[in-house]
Formats: structure tokens, sequence, C-alpha cells
């Protein structure tokens, strides 16, 4: 929660639908900015000229800083030099106003000019410093930018909001030998003679302050000229020979935009550089787009496949921001989905072009599409474009349903258009609106008038309410009839919940093809078929809504599954749904474990992942039953995954595609966790020869699952393989290797372990950014879920101060200490431990943790009998139910 505005605030704010921004009296034209940091205080000295244009009678001018000490202000105005007689900050919406004593003349142009000392933080927010060991074991700094979304002002006092676009001028005084780099090229470095360098920039396009960047440091770089300007891939030294991935798909990816939407990449250069203390994954500043090591550097030597496509999709996301968002931005933080949401979508396409073989559509149904699904069935959701009117607010709306549900939705539409259509209609949009800022019903206008169709009133519905529906399928002769009601994993929507009607697109499939134009947003539909024996709804999955289907059509429609009539998207959709249902109550968990058992012949990864991702939830929500239940699970998955594993075996040869090396892992871990004993062979035999020195005895397709299954099957609990893994971290070579060895270290329940992993994520040998990580691997078990737990309530006031509320990594490190609770009791636990603390910050993480586990809590309690039943008749052999 905010504080309530104090008395100087007044004037300092506006307060315009809600929102809290800064008066329109003065507009920003353009900062000249002058730099430089000290690594041996850790503060940086800077100077600011703002070029005003005075658009309202006032005699104040209010911006944004935050940790900054200004130490000097004046304001030159037609010939005149005036200085403030008062200056007043409001901690709490951290401003700066200043106030003159005479009127400023309207329509005057006016230069506001700031001396300041700023922090280079460790925050990893605005001007920070970021660490890194050398190649001789020291430690060495560099400095670097993170601006998005308002922490501009922790760099240099200025008008925080995307709406504000300016140009800028960038100068940074720095050591001689030190790299320096902004959002453009360098217009004139000149040699101060007292060992340091002044590095001018030349001027940037408008621009939102959240894009500013620059970054002072000992890199180096590798480059290609395979595009029409200059791309290069900066690191720390040892490291830029892992560039050439990112460096290749760079090039491809700003020549096939530029074709895309008809607009040229408008700056004259791309650095793209690998920070290693970095908050989120990578970040769009214009043309200098920032990353974490492990998203930005490829060894083809020791990276599994998810590494590489994850690098892949990493960098065609930030690409794609150079227009959307960069180009053309929302006009304030609620229409962050049109930033986030299009650059989802569009990396999809493009890599579907680039990679046909890794058939990125069918993936996304158990990617974006299931995580969408997952945090929009929760009551504590949010719609697509929520009103956001404080600056605590906006870090928490960076998740699954500005990013994932978004780019669902343009998946939608851009279905229903035709995707020849929709990308015509987002290159109007870009053209009308090239370095200005909209709103979401711009882009649904351009949309509207490529297609002639009314998209504004089909998609409104979508962005501006909560949830999403589940379609309810009955059948009556040739006629099926359709209801759509609001969808709540916690199965209890009360009556007010249930009032949106949204717009559905049918999809309809059936022997003749697939019918996109049949839509409905009423309560009900009945639609007529010509032959009832086969169909199904929401074709390839393309749609944002759950389906209930009778036990009869599910039952057709899972022998449909061994046909060419449903498409993979089609099968993975039926079991989501399936799962789903089953969660919040529609279906029996029985049901769904029936469905799961009769896809053993399947052979698509993307369907098997989202067996395994189901099945898993099962075991997640039951995590805290009886003993015996849980090894009927397990028994269950094992039986499930281990005859694929045995048929797939554990080697990779260089025949092997990406999906099939997916789906060898896949099939590896599931067996492996779950007790195969030839896969905990294979994986113990692996380790051993990795302990004994050899570090390529594990196919990096393998690794993690090979360090799980030798933690929980070792000796003493894994005692002296927790070394090895440690060791393993400690010496990697690479922040991959090092990465994995971390997020697997968890796995091991010994106690012992346990405690040692969780003193490791608070230890200076981890760096905040990868708190999360060790903590990760601890969940998978109870032993470790309540372990986690005490240890987030006993370092509490120590992981506020290492991830601030206003870093949205906070929020993910609550729900991961919390929501892998199953029942009310410990949802009471949290709410009681939580009462007297100041949420801000993660409140909307916290509530969607206890939603979480409010429906797993409903779950296993309508279906505990349902499921122990199943498993006494259905695994005979072992059980000992």
């Amino acid at each position: 929660m905010c504080r309530h505005l104090g008395e100087e605030a007044s004037g300092s704010v506006d307060i315009t639908q809600g929102r809290e921004v800064l008066p329109t009296n003065v507009k920003p034209l353009h900062y000249d900015v002058e730099l430089e940091p000290n690594f041996e205080d850790f503060t940086f000295d800077g100077t600011v000229a703002i070029e005003l244009d005075i658009k309202e009678a006032s005699k104040d001018i209010s911006l944004n800083s935050l940790e900054i000490d200004i130490k000097d202000t004046k304001l030159e105005i037609e010939g005149k030099t005036l200085t403030p007689s008062s200056h007043n900050y409001n901690e709490d919406t951290q401003t700066d106003k200043f106030t003159f004593d005479e009127e400023l003349p309207v329509g005057k142009k006016a230069t506001l000019t700031l001396k300041f000392v700023g922090q280079l933080n460790d925050k990893m927010a605005g001007f920070y410093r970021s660490s890194y060991k050398d190649q001789n074991g020291e430690t060495k700094y560099l400095a670097t930018t993170q601006m998005e979304p308002t922490d501009a002002r922790r760099s240099v006092p200025c008008f925080d909001q995307p709406d504000l676009k300016s140009t800028w001028t960038v100068t940074l005084i720095a050591d001689k030998n030190l790299t320096c780099l902004s959002n453009m090229d360098v217009k004139e470095e000149k040699d101060l003679g007292n060992g340091k360098k002044s590095v001018s920039f030349n001027k940037t396009p408008p621009m939102s302050t959240y894009l500013l960047a620059f970054i002072v440091g000992d890199l180096r770089y590798k480059e290609t000229n395979a595009f029409r300007v200059p791309i290069r891939v900066y690191a720390t030294p040892g490291n830029e020979q892992y560039a050439d991935f990112s460096l290749d798909i760079a090039a491809r990816t700003l020549a096939f935009y530029e074709k895309a939407f008809g607009v040229d990449y408008p700056l004259p250069k791309m650095d793209m550089v690998a920070i290693p203390d970095f908050s989120a994954g990578a970040m769009e500043n214009w043309g200098l787009v920032t990353y974490r090591v492990v998203d930005l550097l490829y060894d083809p030597k020791t990276a599994s496949v998810d590494r590489k496509q994850r690098i892949a999709e990493v960098v065609q996301h930030e690409l794609a921001h150079q227009w959307f968002g960069n180009l053309v931005t929302m006009d304030f933080w609620e229409g962050l989905w049109l930033n986030e949401g299009f650059a989802t979508w569009m990396s999809w396409y493009s890599m579907n072009e680039f990679y046909p073989n890794w058939k990125v559509w069918e993936n996304y149904v158990v990617d974006n599409l299931a995580a969408a699904l997952s945090l929009d069935g929760l009551r504590s959701s949010h719609p697509i474009e929520v009103p956001v009117k404080r600056v605590s607010e906006i870090n928490q709306i960076f998740d699954s349903i500005s990013y994932s549900k978004g780019s669902s939705i343009l998946r939608m539409i851009s279905k229903y258009l035709g995707e020849d259509v929709f990308i015509k209609g987002v290159r109007a949009y870009l053209k009308k609106h090239a370095y200005g800022n909209t709103k979401t019903t711009d882009l649904w206008a351009a949309l509207s008038e490529a297609s002639g169709k009314d998209v504004e009133g089909a998609m409104a519905t979508w962005t501006k309410k909560i949830g999403y529906p589940v379609v309810t399928v009955t059948e009556d002769g040739n006629k099926i009839h359709l209801k759509q009601n609001r969808y709540l994993k916690t199965s209890d929507v009360k009556p007010e919940e249930d009032e949106t009607l949204w717009p559905i697109f049918v999809g309809l499939k059936t022997k003749e093809g697939v019918n996109e134009d049949v839509t409905f947003d009423s309560r009900e539909s009945t639609i007529e078929l010509k032959d009832p024996e086969f169909f199904k709804i929401n074709a390839d999955q393309s749609a944002v809504y759950r389906t209930l289907y009778s036990p009869e059509r599910l039952k057709k429609l899972g022998e449909a599954a061994k046909t060419d009539l449903l498409s993979t998207e089609d099968r993975a959709g039926i079991l989501g749904d399936a799962g789903a249902l089953a969660q919040s109550g529609y279906q029996t968990t029985s049901s769904l474990l029936d469905l799961l058992s009769g896809f053993k012949d399947e052979n698509s990864y993307v369907v098997w992942a989202e067996i395994s991702a189901r099945a898993g939830a099962i075991k997640s929500a039951w995590l805290f039953e009886k003993q015996e239940v849980r090894d009927g699970l397990k028994q269950f998955q094992r039986e499930l995954m281990a005859p694929l594993a045995h048929k797939l075996g554990w080697e990779f040869t260089e025949k092997d595609d990406e999906l099939t090396q997916q789906l060898k892992s896949l099939a590896f871990s599931g067996a492996g966790f779950n007790g195969d004993p030839k896969v905990v062979e294979a994986a113990m035999a692996m380790f051993k020869k990795l302990a004994e020195g050899d570090l390529d005895a594990v196919h990096p397709n393998l690794r993690g699952p090979v360090y799980g299954i030798a933690l929980q099957n070792g000796e003493n609990d894994g005692e002296k393989e927790w070394d090895v893994v440690y060791n393993v971290f400690k010496n990697g070579r690479n922040n991959d290797e090092k990465n994995t060895a971390l997020r697997w270290l968890g796995r091991s329940k010994n106690p012992e372990n346990i405690k040692k992993t969780l003193a490791l994520a608070l230890s200076s040998e981890v760096k905040d950014q990868d708190i999360y990580q060790p903590i990760s691997g601890i969940r998978a078990h109870r032993e470790g879920t309540e372990a986690l737990w005490t240890w987030f309530k006993e370092n509490y006031d120590l992981l506020i101060k290492k991830l601030p509320p206003g870093l949205s990594m906070l929020g993910s490190v609550v729900s991961m200490c919390t929501n892998n609770f199953t029942s009310q009791e410990q949802a009471q636990e949290v709410a009681e431990f939580f009462k007297d603390k100041d949420t801000k910050g993660f409140d909307r993480a916290l509530a969607q943790s206890l939603d979480s586990i409010a429906a797993k809590a409903s779950w296993v309690s309508r279906d505990r009998g349902n499921v122990e039943e199943w498993l006494k008749k259905e695994l005979k052999a072992e059980s000992k139910l």
C-alpha cells in the first residue's frame, strides 16, 4: 500500500484518471546529460540541461528523482538566469518541485540545468554497479542501467513518464581504458589528460525515459556486418567468444522485422550487452539492449537445446520492441501489454520463420497459453489493461497476463483475421504512430481498417475484463449447444463474477476442416453440424478459453487423437483443458488420470510435455497427502514415462532434431524422478563419471535431471552428491553450467543439504538476481517446502533489503516460498504472517499465492477419495493402498 501524499506534494503531482503523474505546465523537449561514475565510492556526478516548452502559466517546475542529491539548480529563459526560491522533495511521489519568484512565460522555451550526485547502487535499478570476477579471480565492476519502468529518475532528474518523449544527448566521463556505450553511436571522444576520457554520443530520436541506457566498463565485443547497420555483442573479457549465435539471430531478425513492419530500424547501430547482475531476462533499451549473461551468450558445447531456444526467443523479443514499444510506445503503464504481449507474439512468429523444425506454435500451447490460463484462472488475476496509478503498482504487472495472455489474445485475433492481414494492420499502426504514444484502441483501429472487421468490438472485453470463460458443450443430434461462464480454479464463481460475456472465437474443427468465422458473444449459442461424428471447438487451441465436453465426447476425442484429425495443439489442448477442469471440479481427477493413460502411444514432445505437466500438477496438489497415495501417483507417472524413456534411450546423436532431443530429456527426467530403476542406474553412472572429473560425462540436455536424480538417490540422501553439484556451481565452465547446478541443488531431501542450499541462497556466493534459483529446487518435495517457509520467515527482513519492493523479483520469491502449500490451514498461516507487514510491491503476488493454495485445497478435499480409489483399481501390481 502507498502512503498518503504529504502536504508538500501539493502541486507536485496531477491525478489524471486516478494516475499519479507530473503536472502538464512544462514539457521536456531535449536532455543534455553528462555523467561520471566513481568505482571507489560507488557514486556518480552528473549534470543535466533540460530544454523545456512552457505550456501553462505557473511558478513551479516538478520532475522526478530518486536517491539523487541535487547540488545546484538554475533556469535560463529569455536571456535571464533564475534560481528557485524553494525546492521541496516528496519522497512518496519521488518528485522535486522547484518554485521560482516569477511566473514562467507561456509559449517560451527554457533550459533547466541541474548538477547532482547519485548512487551507483547495487539494486539492479537506475544507474547501478554490477560485479564479476576476472580471469585472475579479482572482483571488477562495471556501471550499467535498468530504467524500466520508473528508474530513469535514479540516474538523472527527469520527467519519468512514457508519454513525455524527448531527445537525448549523453556524455560519459570514464577511465581511458574502459568502454563507454549509450543508445546512439559515438559522436566524439576527447582525452581529458588525467587518465580520463569524455565520450559524447549523437542525439537520440524522441524516446521515453525508460529506454535511456548507458554503460561504462571493461568490455570486449564481437561484431557482424550481416545487417544494414553494425551489430555488436559485448561481454566481460573472455566471454565475448560466446556471441556468435546471438549475432547471427540479431542480424536475421532485424532484417526480417524491417520487411514485416515496412519500417526501417531507425538507429545507426545495435549493441547487445551481457550484464553479470541483471534483475530481468533482458531490457530493450533502444540501440543498447541489455541481457542476463545466460540469455545472450551461447556455448554450443555445453548448452542444452532449451537454452538455445531461450536465447533465440529473448533476442527476438527484445528486437521486436525496437519497433513495438520503442518507436511506438504505450501512453501509460496500463498499456504495458501493448509492448510485452506484442513482442512475445512477434518473437514466436519470427522463430517459426527461422526454425520451422522447432514447431514453435505447437509449443506455444503448453508455454505461453498455459501460463496465461493458469494465472488468469485465479480470482486475484487482473485485466490485460490494468489501471495502475502509483509507482509501486507498476512492477507487479510485468507478469503472465501482460506477456502471455497479451500475446495469446494477439494470436487469437491473428488466427481470426489471418496472419497476413494482422501484419498488414500492425504495419499501418507503426507507420501512423511512429515516435508517438498510443492506446490499445489505436491498435484495434489499425487492425479493423486492415481487415474490414470490428476488431475493437471483438477484443475490448478481452483486454478490459479479468479472467476467461469455460465453454460447456452439450449435444443434441447434429446440433451442439455452447454456453460460456467465468472459469475459476477455485470453482467458487459468484453470480456477480459471472456477468462478463466474452466474444468467443469458436474455431470449429470438423472432418471438412476449420471454420474460423463462427463466433458468439451471448451466454449461449447453438451450431448445426453436417456430421456430428467428429468435431472439436477451439481448433489448434488458438483461443483463450477452456472447453468442457461430456465424458462420451471426451472419450471420442481421445480416440481421434490417434488419427490425423487432431493437430498437436489440439491434443495438448484437450489434456490442458481436462486437467484444469478436474482441478476446479467440473470433472473428476480419475477421469483425467484415465485420459492421460490413454495417451501412452503419443509421440509428440509438446503433448508429452502437457501429460507430464498435468501428472505433475496432481502430485503437487497431493504433496501433503499420505505417503502411500503419493507413492501411487509416483508409480502412475513412472508407468507413463518409463516405456517412452526406454524406447527413445538417452544417447544423443547428430540425427536428433531439437524436438527429439527435448522428448528424450523429458522422458528421462519423468522416468528417473519417479524411480525407474534403469534410468536411475544410467543417471548415477553418468554422475559418477562427472564426479571423477569427466566434465562432458553428462549431455547438456540431461545435466539438470542427472543432478536431481543423483541427489535423490545417492548414499545418505545425497550428501556426497550435493558436494559434487556444488562444485559444478562454483567452478562451472560458464554461467549456464553454474546456474543449472544452482537450480538443482535443492532436490536433495537430506535436512543438512536443504539447510546448506538455503544458506547458500543468501550468501555472497549467489548474486541477488539468482536467489530464486536454489530455492526453486527445494520446492520439489514436502520436506523442502516446509523448510523453505521457515527460512523465508526467519530471513524476511534480509530478503526485503536484498530485493527491494520496487523489483518484481521480490514478488517471485514470495510466490516460490508460499504457493507450494496445499491446505487452508497453511494458507491461513501464510496470511497471518503477512498480516502486519507492508506488502507494497508484492501484494498482488501474495494474493495470487493464497488463491493458488485455496484452489489446491478445494481440489484435494473434493477428490481425495476419488484419486485413492482410482490408484487402488489401476495400480494393482505395486500398490500398498
